[in-house]
């Protein structure tokens, strides 16, 4: 029989607020070990998360886009909007400025083979588990469907 995300997730997640400062989170990520957060607003609905992709930011700093000057004008060969989103995300000072914003969910009783399908065609390392009221009520990582997978070979 194949395994439910409510089966493997992990219970009751640690949660932030977009108001969270950085440093605060930083710590919480580094005292539990945790990759990521979910990111509530204050009905506790979820709105976001933030990984340790987004928080490398503050370390690694910005690097402006490539341009050409032509007579004396600016023409950039990336979008110099994207430039600005960095930058921001490299000079926020609370967790709603640079988490990423509606990330993917799964609902619990999703397969894991749905969820690990998710993962892997969206690139996330992980899963907010959400109620019918966009809640979070767990998270499920790749490393808790990898887990999963070597006790059903065991």
């Amino acid at each position: 029989m194949a395994k439910t995300v409510a089966e493997i997730m992990t219970r009751d997640p640690v949660v932030v607020t977009s108001q969270t400062s950085l440093d605060e989170a930083i710590q919480i990520m580094a005292e539990r070990r945790f990759s990521g957060l979910p990111v509530v607003d204050t009905a506790g609905k979820l709105v976001g998360i933030i990984s340790q992709g987004d928080l490398m930011w503050r370390e690694s700093g910005v690097t402006p886009p490539p341009y050409i000057m032509v007579l004396d004008s600016v023409i950039y060969l990336e979008n110099p909007a994207k430039y600005q989103r960095d930058l921001h995300k490299a000079l926020g000072q609370t967790v709603g400025e640079v988490m990423t914003k509606n990330p993917q969910t799964i609902r619990p009783e999703k397969s894991l083979r749905e969820a690990a399908e998710l993962m892997h065609e969206k690139g996330v390392h992980r899963l907010p588990v959400i109620d019918s009221g966009g809640k979070p009520i767990g998270i499920l990582t790749r490393g808790d469907i990898v887990r999963a997978m070597a006790t059903e070979e065991g």
